[in-house]
């Protein structure tokens, strides 16, 4: 029996449909039964469908932040999502990339100027300044920034307010918010290039596993996702027994960099066809797909049909979360566009809608409010609003 058919009860303790009007519940939820791993075409294979706050409410605060984390969970998001990388001192750190010279102060800090050089990541040269030529306590000295002011300008306001967290403090944070907001709080972690860290002797999934044994989230039952683009790791994960549902991530092109260091030919594409989620649902509960690998654009800039991913997926008891659903005119479809500003918002909702009636099981957003809205509109039926 595969990995995905094995364990599929994890999601329904977590999730939570918030109201329309995003007020907090008052009480935790019971635990719901678990799906028979099996879904009709077209249908969602979870019985609760996931808001996942994506580097958390990154829509509204610099990314990856303790503030941006927290500030999802109160929109109504069920997980926040860390994406970890590590310092030289061996120490998970939450940042989308390694390289922070986009997501940090650290290029105006003429004491660290020295560090600023060039690598190889995953077979692209990079200039930058990167986490692991940093100490954890080096790190602390610098200050989140916004990673997209040009389409975010509202977010530079909080600019060289927040610390880079740890994975410790992300974990932290869970544990507090669930209390407080008495609703389960998850964490979706993302290994960022494990090939890489694991070349340069700093394993990420060693460390992964000790500090969510430490937060005692470690169990199959704990409101915990990995997830990778890479396969390498994730079967590694499996092997080692961990019973943390895993997520196969899948790009909407090239291929993971495990299976190129290893001259491996095979691509996500690959990965995404019926044959290959058979062989994800081995090692995974799930897959997270570029969201155009869901419901492709047509060429006057519409949403075309859905593809078969969803049903191929749910049909081997695969989970399938797409990404990134975001507000902003600039990464909607142009059908979906108000105006001509990128940065202003556009029909996010209509966008929702589609991939939520295409059966997906839940969404990375960089606005959770956004998501939530839409969860509620699509499970009482109701239609966005005309634009």
């Amino acid at each position: 029996m595969s990995r995905a058919r094995r364990l599929r009860a994890t999601v329904a303790a977590v999730a939570v449909a918030v109201p329309l009007s995003l007020a907090v519940p008052a009480a935790a939820p019971a635990t719901a039964a678990p799906r028979p791993p099996a879904a009709e075409p077209g249908e969602a294979l979870a019985d609760d469908l996931l808001v996942v706050g994506h580097r958390g409410a990154s829509g509204y605060r610099p990314e990856h932040t303790l503030a941006s984390y927290e500030l999802a969970a109160r929109m109504g998001a069920d997980y926040i999502e860390p994406d970890v990388v590590s310092t030289k001192d061996g120490v998970l750190v939450a940042r989308h990339e390694n390289e922070i010279s986009g997501t940090t102060d650290v290029a105006e800090r003429p004491e660290f100027a020295a560090r600023r050089t060039t690598k190889v990541i995953d077979g692209t040269p990079l200039t930058g300044w990167f986490t692991e030529d940093f100490t954890l306590a080096e790190l602390r000295t610098l200050r989140a920034v916004e990673r997209l002011p040009e389409v975010r300008e509202e977010n530079t306001l909080y600019d060289g307010l927040y610390q880079v967290p740890t994975l410790d403090e992300v974990l932290e944070l869970r544990a507090e918010l669930t209390k407080e907001l008495r609703r389960e709080i998850g964490v979706y972690v993302e290994t960022k290039h494990p090939t890489y860290f694991d070349s340069i002797g700093l394993s990420l999934e060693e460390p992964l596993l000790t500090d969510l044994r430490e937060a005692r989230v470690h169990k199959h039952h704990s409101p915990v996702f990995i997830q990778s683009f890479e396969t390498t790791n994730l079967r590694e994960l499996e092997e080692m027994g961990v019973r943390i549902p895993l997520v196969q991530l899948l790009s909407g092109s090239g291929q993971p960099y495990d299976l190129t260091a290893a001259g491996d030919p095979r691509t996500y594409a690959d990965l995404a066809s019926a044959a290959g989620l058979e062989e994800i649902a081995e090692y995974a509960e799930g897959v997270g797909p570029d969201k155009n690998m869901v419901i492709p654009r047509n060429a006057d800039g519409t949403l075309s049909t859905p593809t078969a991913l969803v049903d191929d997926a749910h049909r081997v008891g695969l989970l399938v979360h797409p990404y990134t659903f975001r507000n902003e005119n600039v990464f909607l479809p142009p059908a979906l566009r108000e105006g001509t500003a990128p940065e202003d918002y556009g029909q996010a909702l209509v966008e929702h809608l589609a991939f939520w009636e295409a059966g997906i099981d839940g969404m990375f957003t960089d606005n959770p409010d956004t998501g939530v809205v839409s969860r509620e509109l699509f499970e009482t039926g109701v239609a966005a609003p005309a634009a």
